[in-house]
């Protein structure tokens, strides 16, 4: 296997060289050039033809978004951003994966076993990418008929895990569900920084009210609950009219909030719940998704042609766990339509 070709491009010297060195430790991996602004990068893409970019988030002269929107537009290419956690950062690295990019890294600072711990996944993330397939940034969805809260979707549930690639289907899909859909619960990988401005990015372009997820807090139809990043897990508690709780815990397959997590504690409602696994990295929320498929509730995965990354639905399809594979842009539609047909028998 050949390595991966990558160019970095950051206006920090000494962040450009951290850079280097953590990628080329990596034997997989091959660094082929640095660029200080995207101007310079212009040149080195079409002379080096990389097969992955690494790009600063806010640069002098033209800033990392601007950029990034000429690249998708122009020569499509897998993009892994390196922000800041901050929530100018934040709100710049969502930006930038509704746009297209892959997966983002925080820029490594800290101490050496930090440090050590972000190479790895800085290596990580830029092999995946690699794999990965570039878009041009979200599709606009046709908006969704309305399913009617009091009807037939009155007490459905719709759980949804995502992750690498997850914030680019999400801005696709949830702007395309009718205000009063059944209540949904969402698990995105990322940062506690992120998921509030993620939240809010989301309520600003989707007729559904879009929130980040508090303990305690009753699901109500009409209502996206973002889980936060962070410490906890979320769950759902009492039936799909319950409560969300946020709970303490060791990651679960490797991360916290895990969409496993969920998918067991949704599994109760039996077929009152809708499941839906996307594009991700990893087999998180596969035995989750097997468990509400055994118990009743209706179960979709993504297609692969139109993943990111066909990671976490490859794992669910593989064990069972996926009922019916649905592209990207038929997925709110399926994900009503499985509403309508299902029958609620009962709540946790």
């Amino acid at each position: 296997m050949k390595p991966v070709r990558t160019l970095i491009v950051d206006d920090s010297a000494s962040m450009r060289a951290t850079l280097k060195r953590m990628l080329s430790a990596d034997p997989d991996i091959e660094v082929v050039g640095m660029a200080p602004e995207p101007f310079a990068a212009r040149d080195m893409i079409k002379a080096l033809n990389p097969d992955v970019l690494t790009l600063d988030v806010e640069m002098p002269g033209m800033d990392g978004l601007s950029f990034l929107e000429r690249i998708m537009r122009l020569r499509p290419m897998p993009v892994v951003m390196c922000s800041t956690l901050t929530a100018r950062g934040a709100e710049v690295t969502i930006e930038a994966l509704r746009l297209g990019a892959v997966d983002y890294v925080t820029k490594p600072s800290g101490t050496p076993e930090d440090i050590e711990r972000d190479a790895h996944l800085l290596c990580e993330k830029v092999k995946s990418a690699a794999r990965s397939v570039a878009r041009a940034g979200p599709q606009r969805l046709p908006v969704q008929p309305s399913v009617g809260a009091r009807g037939g979707a009155a007490g459905q549930l719709i759980a949804i895990g995502s992750s690498t690639g997850g914030v680019e289907a999400l801005f696709s899909m949830l702007p395309a569900l009718p205000e009063d859909c059944p209540p949904i619960l969402i698990v995105q990988h990322m940062p506690a920084t992120f998921t509030r401005s993620f939240a809010q990015r989301l309520n600003a372009e989707c007729r559904v009210q879009v929130v980040e997820a508090t303990d305690g807090a009753q699901v109500t139809p009409g209502t996206v609950y973002i889980a936060p990043g962070g410490e906890k897990h979320m769950e759902l508690s009492g039936g799909a009219n319950g409560r969300i709780k946020l709970i303490p815990g060791d990651p679960v397959t490797g991360h916290r909030p895990s969409v496993d997590v969920l998918f067991h504690s949704v599994a109760k409602l039996g077929s009152g719940a809708v499941g839906a696994i996307l594009t991700g990295m990893g087999s998180d929320g596969a035995q989750g998704l097997l468990a509400m498929r055994s118990a009743g509730a209706r179960t979709l995965g993504q297609s692969k042609e139109t993943c990111v990354v066909w990671g976490m639905p490859r794992a669910a399809k593989e064990i069972g766990a996926v009922e019916k594979e649905v592209g990207l842009s038929a997925m709110p539609e399926a994900i009503l339509k499985a509403c309508r047909e299902t029958v609620k028998v009962g709540s946790a």
